[in-house]
């Protein structure tokens, strides 16, 4: 599972090809090439970005609504525990 700490990596790498795209704007001869190249690069990794949080708030949400079910469920019986693990199995497909 993605990790916080693979998120501020993908973020340094955000950073550093925004630096080389500010650096080649600021150059004076723009080799746009160069532009669409560090463009597409930068793109895929947000978009590696977006599922490491995606992935993280998923695992956080699923850890939340098992310790919600936990403690209301208490003497309710077996109905409760069926339908947690149906929602479960429902969640992943």
């Amino acid at each position: 599972m993605a990790s916080l700490k693979d998120a501020q990596q993908l973020t340094q790498e955000l950073e550093d090809l925004v630096g080389q795209i500010n650096s080649e704007l600021q150059n004076g001869e723009v080799d746009f090439e160069k532009l669409v190249s560090v463009s597409d690069t930068l793109s895929e990794r947000a978009d590696g970005l977006a599922e490491t949080f995606s992935s993280v708030n998923d695992a956080l949400m699923q850890r939340l609504q098992g310790a919600k079910q936990g403690s209301s469920g208490g003497n309710s019986g077996g109905s409760r525990q069926g339908s947690r693990s149906e929602s479960k199995s429902g969640s992943r497909s």
